[in-house]
């Protein structure tokens, strides 16, 4: 897998593919939560799901646009039925799917499932491939809003095939297109969000809006499953969740900035926020740079335990705008006069894109603390002559001018959201 280097780009003009999965799902990034960095293949559970809906209403993270509840891998029992067809693990789903999704849905919340393009799933369940349109139907019957796609035991050249396949028999477009032609079949009755998890295989941000809404297209896994890995490109970095991931990934989303829009979107993975490898402003840089990125906002976190600092950082309603704007431009970096060049690997200091009322500006402070500005003029969508106003969406502060100066510690951000008067 090539290695992205900071894109400097002297205009924010988005050019896209054709979006083919177009079933009015998608529109603007999604925004939720996801089981497994909770408790793995224990947090696959009809508990699970409901007690996350009641902290979604509870903590107002559904006035915020916080609406998916999806369970990741292991929900299914270990085989399917003498006909075919995916079972709920009793144990874990003691009323069923369909009870959880009606409960969920009645709270005005939606519901997600995982799945998997190989015969089995990463954990090494029951996978989907073959068996698309009859599964289709079952996550309709079921009410499911949501369908996250993995990538294992998927064809390969290595026999048996692994987990995780290092000489992949074809493109991962191949075996993606199947699942996504059995829900364009059902999207007049069911519209599901389709979230491929390739990993970043067959340059995914090049071709996803023709096969899905949002695409994960990180050189990393999601997942640390218990179950061994051969190694790859994915693998050979450390793991996700502490910042030199937060950098790696932050850096990478620059270089593909055009291939996200209304429709369909590049997916930075999973919020880490509350992860113990993460300190106060890596989680603001994070969370800033996601949603200012456009990527989907899923918490990765179990909010039973979630912290008031973290807490605040999710429902921070400002940069919740931006991220959900109708536009669904992702911001990219730019180099003012003067300013150092990119060094790749680490997150380039300034950002911008474009909103429907405005710009918007991100600094990041990745390398080093201190005094961060920036002139009005020199940022893409903006520049000529004329005064600005501006609010910043972390400490609340606004101000008119042709510049802003913020001073910034280590590792976090100020994003700003600048409007020409």
């Amino acid at each position: 897998m090539k290695s992205w280097k900071v894109a400097l780009l002297p205009a924010l003009a988005n050019t896209r593919l054709t979006v083919a999965l177009d079933n009015g799902v998608g529109l603007k990034p999604h925004m939720g939560w996801s089981s497994w960095n909770v408790a793995q293949c224990n947090a696959a559970s009809a508990r699970y799901a409901l007690a996350t809906a009641d902290k979604f209403i509870s903590l107002g993270l559904k006035d915020l646009g916080y609406e998916y509840i999806n369970i990741d891998d292991c929900w299914s029992t270990k085989s399917r039925d003498s006909s075919g067809r995916l079972v709920p693990d009793p144990a874990k789903w003691p009323n069923g799917i369909k009870a959880v999704t009606d409960r969920i849905h009645s709270m005005g919340l939606k519901f997600g499932l995982y799945g998997c393009a190989g015969d089995k799933t990463c954990a090494g369940y029951p996978g989907n491939e073959g068996h698309e349109r009859g599964d289709v139907d079952q996550l309709v019957s079921w009410g499911v809003d949501f369908w996250k796609y993995d990538n294992c035991y998927t064809p390969c050249r290595q026999n048996p095939r692994p987990q995780t396949c290092t000489s992949p028999a074809g493109s991962t477009k191949t075996w993606y297109a199947p699942m996504r032609d059995a829900i364009l079949g059902v999207q007049n009755t069911k519209k599901l969000h389709f979230n491929l998890c390739n990993w970043g295989r067959d340059e995914v941000w090049t071709w996803g809006a023709s096969y899905g809404h949002s695409w994960r297209y990180v050189v990393i896994a999601h997942h640390q499953h218990p179950l061994p890995r051969l190694t790859d490109s994915r693998m050979s970095v450390d793991n996700w969740g502490d910042w030199a991931s937060v950098e790696r990934i932050g850096n990478a989303a620059a270089g593909i900035y055009q291939y996200s829009a209304p429709g369909g979107f590049n997916d930075l993975d999973m919020l880490y926020l509350g992860s113990s490898k993460l300190n106060t402003n890596q989680e603001k840089l994070h969370f800033g740079l996601w949603a200012i990125t456009k990527s989907p906002l899923v918490l990765g976190l179990d909010l039973e335990k979630i912290s008031n600092s973290t807490l605040d950082i999710i429902r921070n309603k400002g940069l919740i705008d931006i991220n959900q704007d109708s536009l669904g431009k992702a911001a990219t970096t730019f180099r003012p006069p003067g300013a150092p060049a990119p060094v790749n690997g680490k997150i380039y200091p300034y950002w911008a894109g474009p909103l429907s009322d405005g710009v918007v500006v991100g600094l990041c402070a990745g390398t080093s603390a201190g005094t961060y500005s920036v002139n009005f003029k020199d940022v893409p969508g903006l520049g000529g002559s004329g005064s600005y106003e501006w609010r910043e969406m972390y400490t609340g502060q606004t101000g008119k001018g042709t510049s802003a100066s913020f001073n910034i510690g280590l590792h976090d951000m100020r994003v700003i959201k600048v409007m020409k008067v």
